[in-house]
Formats: structure tokens, C-alpha cells, sequence
């Protein structure tokens, strides 16, 4: 974040109440382990930047697939080291990306995706609480964007009592 720029770096749902949309946002928020929906919508809009990105080097192109990418590579590049497109994936596949490919990157999920904790909330606490490390440098931070490359590198800090297979904790999780 810029220093000095006190606006929000999401946007918020155009209507308060739409019962809908409401209860999807729940839903991921539970399945995700958010702590609030305002994760949820900070993914949102990250979504809606990548596709605004993609339908304007498209616009620019005229349609022109191969020379949209041409001029997009750097911006897919990115999108393929974060692991939200495949290796083969063309620009028009950033438009078909949904919510879930973002929330799949964040640090949290990746942490329960990998057995390293029995919930999403678990996840999130293990993090919180200083137990896990990325690339071997220890992460606090739920929401870190987790590299395709650096998923490998995610595992317990070598300090933490969580690294012990029979710590209580891990016994449930493996139960």
C-alpha cells in the first residue's frame, strides 16, 4: 500500500441486501476460513482487475488473441508464477477465472491444502501465530499471495511445536 493513500483497495457490493449474494458470500467465507467478508471482496476486486486488465490488451488488440497476449505477456506471466493460470492457458482464460482460483493462492488455504492443519481456521491461526514459514522466512499473514514456485516451500517454522508430528494438535488433524 502507498503511504498517505487512506482509500480502501476494494470495492463493496453495489446493493446492501440481496439474499443471493449473501449467502455465496457465507458460503466462501466459511469454506475459505475468512475472518470477515472484506477478504472476500478484497479477492473480488483483484479478480475484477485481472479481467479488466485482460478485456483491455484484448480491446487494444482488436480480438486479436495472439497479439493481446504479445502485449499482455508480462501481466501473464505474473498470473502463471502465482499459480491462478495454468502454464497453458491463453489470455481469454483470465476472463473465465472465478473467486475461487484467487482464494486458492492465499496462504491459508494453501496451509490446509496441504495438510498441514484440519481447517481453514486452523490454517489461519497457524499462521497468525507465527508457526509457518514460506521460502524458509516465517509469514503472518493469512492473505500472502503464495507463488506456484514457493507452495513447495510452505511447512512449519523450525522453532514451532507444531513441527512435531505427535504435537495434540497434529494428531487431530492426521485423526
Amino acid at each position: 500500500m502507498a503511504t498517505g493513500n487512506n482509500t480502501k483497495s476494494y470495492e463493496t457490493p453495489n446493493h446492501p441486501y440481496q439474499g443471493e449474494r449473501i449467502a455465496r458470500e457465507g458460503d466462501l467465507v466459511g469454506r475459505y476460513g475468512l475472518k470477515n467478508k472484506e477478504e472476500l471482496w478484497r479477492a473480488e476486486s483483484a479478480l475484477r482487475r485481472y479481467r479488466r486488465e485482460a478485456r483491455r490488451l484484448i480491446g487494444e488488440a482488436q480480438g486479436d488473441l495472439p497479439a493481446a497476449e504479445a502485449a499482455g505477456a508480462e501481466f501473464l506471466d505474473r498470473l502463471r508464477r502465482l499459480g491462478i493460470l495454468g502454464g497453458d492457458a491463453d489470455i481469454s482464460a483470465v476472463l473465465e477465472l472465478g473467486v475461487t482460483d484467487i482464494l486458492e493462492r492465499r496462504l491459508q488455504t494453501v496451509v490446509y491444502r496441504q495438510g498441514l492443519a484440519s481447517t481453514p481456521k486452523q490454517a489461519r491461526q497457524f499462521v497468525v501465530h507465527r508457526h509457518v514459514t514460506v521460502d524458509g522466512a516465517r509469514v503472518t499473514r493469512p492473505s500472502m499471495m503464495v507463488s506456484a514456485a514457493a507452495e513447495e516451500t510452505v511447512a512449519f517454522d523450525a522453532t514451532s511445536p507444531m513441527r512435531d508430528e505427535l504435537h495434540p494438535v497434529r494428531a487431530e488433524a492426521q485423526e
